[in-house]
């Protein structure tokens, strides 16, 4: 029994010292190649085992004999990975073809990832002063430029404003308000456009709620729902790219008090032409206001015509807006609007006449403000403005505003302002001053 024991042992190195030598033997073969020799002269080896018996015993079929010890593990030779390396990968029905990759020879340096065409893109961050905005209804011009594959497809948005005021007309006593916590959904699909959005701060919850159809290339739309009348850019302007807190005494005047512009419920259609200096005409027909019988009157019509003869830099808009175009047309306005761009210089104007059931009127708008970065994320923001209103008819009036501030910001998503204005209101008897403290956040 021992000397069988010591055959098996022999017979099995034998083996393991014949598989190893065929990777080494196909390497000399390589080299001889490489040197110019002949390896038909190579003698062949014959495996003394194959067919012989040993000590008149057959070699059996498979496996140790019955009684026989395993080999310890020092008396194995084959170096650890070395089979590995020399017997190809198994692979089992059903597997990838790459789900094997090739083993890498002993001290190759690995090699790194490709990354994916979608890490080789840059994420864009968020630069202060950046103050475009999420909501079609706040800006119609918001997602216009922006790259397809940039716009999402369901898009939920909303901003909340938080003020502080100590008003000279109220003897400075301080006031806490809430004037906006916004929140809507807005979706892009490639020829459609919807969004919704309601205001909780405000006593008219909704605000906008419209469908704009477009063509392939974005030339023509046709709104249909409750929106924006194209006049008056500080109206047309998205609250969160004013740099001011509220829209000025002219608008509210205008707006709010007279009914002119707004947001109204009606249809409107509009062209754009990039490439006749981005011209961009709108027009449409709107819902009447309420007379003092709280009655509806006749439908009003509003249009905008605007142009960038230096790209980005330079905007020029005519607007117009028409009260009761159907019937007696006893309010309506024209106004004329500039916006330069460049750099973080930001300079608006604008200049309005017409007639209200008061008389005739005229109105100026002046905004400049300049975004100073001071790290990647935070900006300071100066910003002064002055407005004036003139009444001139049976009644006769004068209004105006100067104002000054500094605002914070933090990218597109949060600001603080500070502003401080000196205003004589339509109804005022004396000019009031007025120090105001906003914080702003929007998602």
């Amino acid at each position: 029994m021992g000397g069988w024991r010591l055959d098996d042992l022999g017979r099995r190195g034998l083996l393991i010292a014949v598989l190893l030598s065929g990777p080494a033997f196909a390497e000399a073969q390589a080299s001889a190649s490489g040197m110019g020799l002949d390896t038909g002269d190579a003698v062949a080896v014959e495996d003394p085992l194959s067919g012989g018996v040993v000590d008149g015993v057959d070699a059996p079929e498979s496996g140790p004999p019955e009684g026989s010890e395993p080999l310890e593990p020092s008396q194995n030779t084959l170096p650890e990975g070395a089979l590995a390396q020399a017997m190809p990968p198994r692979i089992q029905p059903g597997d990838p073809s790459d789900a094997v990759k090739p083993v890498p020879p002993t001290g190759a340096q690995p090699t790194a990832a490709q990354p994916s065409p979608e890490e080789k893109k840059k994420k864009k961050k968020s630069k202060p002063g950046a103050q475009q905005e999420d909501s079609l209804g706040e800006d119609a011009t918001a997602l216009d430029d922006t790259p397809a594959d940039e716009v999402q497809t369901v898009r939920v948005f909303g901003r909340v404003y938080a003020r502080a005021n100590a008003d000279e007309r109220s003897k400075y006593q301080r006031t806490l308000s809430i004037p906006s916590a916004r929140v809507g959904v807005g979706t892009s699909l490639p020829n459609l456009e919807a969004e919704v959005s309601a205001d909780l701060a405000d006593s008219n919850i909704l605000k906008d709620a419209f469908v704009r159809l477009a063509d392939d290339g974005k030339r023509f739309r046709l709104y249909g729902g409750q929106f924006k009348a194209p006049f008056l850019q500080r109206r047309l302007e998205g609250s969160w790219s004013l740099p001011i807190q509220g829209r000025g005494l002219v608008e509210d005047y205008l707006g709010d008090v007279h009914e002119l512009g707004g947001r109204r419920m009606g249809l409107m259609g509009e062209v754009r032409l990039k490439s006749l200096w981005d011209v961009r005409v709108s027009a449409g027909v709107f819902q009447g206001s309420k007379d003092e019988l709280g009655v509806r009157t006749k439908e009003d019509l509003a249009g905008r015509v605007s142009v960038r003869p230096l790209k980005k830099m330079l905007t020029l808009g005519v607007s117009t807006y028409v009260a009761e175009a159907l019937d007696r047309a006893r309010r309506h306005a024209v106004a004329a609007d500039a916006e330069l761009k460049f750099g973080g210089l930001n300079v608006t104007g604008e200049v309005v006449t017409g007639r209200l059931p008061v008389g005739p009127f005229t109105a100026q708008l002046l905004l400049a403000s300049w975004t100073v970065p001071v790290t990647t994320e935070w900006a300071l923001q100066p910003v002064v403005g002055a407005e004036g209103l003139q009444l001139r008819g049976d009644v006769e009036g004068r209004g105006h505003s100067l104002l000054g501030g500094l605002n914070l910001l933090l990218g597109s998503r949060f600001r603080g302002q500070f502003q401080v204005e000196r205003a004589l209101r339509p109804g005022d008897e004396a000019p009031g001053l007025e120090y105001s403290l906003q914080l702003a956040t929007r998602f």
